[in-house]
């Protein structure tokens, strides 16, 4: 394993850089922290923990750098003889003496003071003592921390945006405890958000542990909510698009033709041949808003019409429309 790569650090890497690193990804990768992807955390937070158990120890790290992994493991390091001479310690073992005591709560149970096992997706394990002076409750009580109220900010989104879909690079800025003294420190991160063909106002899209931290409390989660901006065209109502065109009193008696650019920039020219009526609505069908659940279905266009009367007309064109529409 290449454990520089797996602590996302340089060769060079100081002590503070390691524990920075390690901070960060044992945080995130483990195995309480991810109830639904736990196989893959357990294999990532064991990885996680032997390389830092490595590469902070002066002596193995020294060896490492030289003969790598091998070195480690072989008759031919400091480390051993006669076969494998390094064995790593439990990865939870590392991650409560890094932490002083493991931020996460495991309870206890009636079987007190007994050894519980996690297992590993390759057959390894690490244990977890109860603490035998507590009760189930006790233990609840005062080791469980506490999720605060997620924090949420509106996403933006113009109609072109939400009919095509679009990838938002979103720079946030956050509280984060240090670990090592306790402090709270700044923490910046981009967090990349897909927005689908079809969102609608009022769509979430939650960032698990991503906002502020406090001591003794997990961190809040970050949720952006979808905000559909005003469209000077299209009117959303659902999935369907309205839109308003204006014709004239003899467009909508003698027919015509309506050309609208859609939101990803067709030109779309729609006979009509029908009489205009006040209350008249052309659909066309499947030129609306693309359905999320159902990326190949639209909605409808509903173009409604506004008759623009003429002002003034003389008399014998009115005597002449009078006989028209008489009949």
């Amino acid at each position: 394993m290449d454990y520089y790569s797996i602590l996302q650090v340089n060769r060079n890497a100081t002590e503070e850089d390691l524990k920075k690193s390690y901070r960060k990804l044992a945080m995130k990768w483990h195995p309480d922290k991810n109830p639904n992807n736990k196989k893959e955390a357990e294999a990532k937070f064991k990885e996680i923990s032997e390389a830092y158990e490595v590469l902070s120890d002066e002596k193995k790290r020294r060896v490492y750098d030289q003969y790598g992994e091998e070195g480690l493991n072989t008759g031919g390091s400091p480390f051993g003889n006669n076969g494998r001479g390094y064995n790593p310690r439990s990865a939870e073992d590392i991650f409560t003496e890094f932490f002083g005591s493991s931020p996460f709560a495991f309870g206890s149970s009636p079987n007190s003071g007994k050894s519980k096992q996690y297992s590993y997706g390759d057959g390894g394990s690490f244990g977890v003592t109860d603490n035998v002076f507590r009760t189930n409750c006790d233990s609840t009580m005062a080791n469980t921390p506490k999720k605060p109220p997620s924090i949420e900010h509106n996403l933006d989104c113009g109609l072109e945006e939400l009919y095509s879909g679009s990838t938002r690079k979103m720079k946030i800025s956050r509280m984060v405890v240090d670990h090592v003294n306790g402090s709270l420190v700044p923490d910046t991160e981009i967090l990349t958000i897909e927005v689908k063909p079809g969102w609608k106002k009022g769509t979430k899209i939650t960032f698990p542990d991503k906002g502020n931290e406090q001591p003794n409390q997990l961190p809040a989660d970050l949720v952006f909510v979808i905000n559909e901006k005003r469209h000077g065209v299209f009117q959303r109502d659902g999935n369907d698009l309205i839109i308003s065109y204006k014709v004239t009193l003899a467009q909508a008696i003698g027919g015509t033709t309506v050309n609208i650019i859609t939101l990803d920039g067709r030109n779309l020219s729609i006979p009509v041949t029908e009489i205009v009526t006040p209350n008249f609505e052309l659909v066309v069908a499947q030129e609306g808003m693309p359905i999320a659940k159902e990326p190949r279905q639209k909605g409808d266009l509903r173009i409604k019409f506004d008759i623009k009367f003429p002002a003034k007309i003389n008399v014998d064109k009115k005597k002449a429309l009078k006989r028209a529409l008489a009949s």
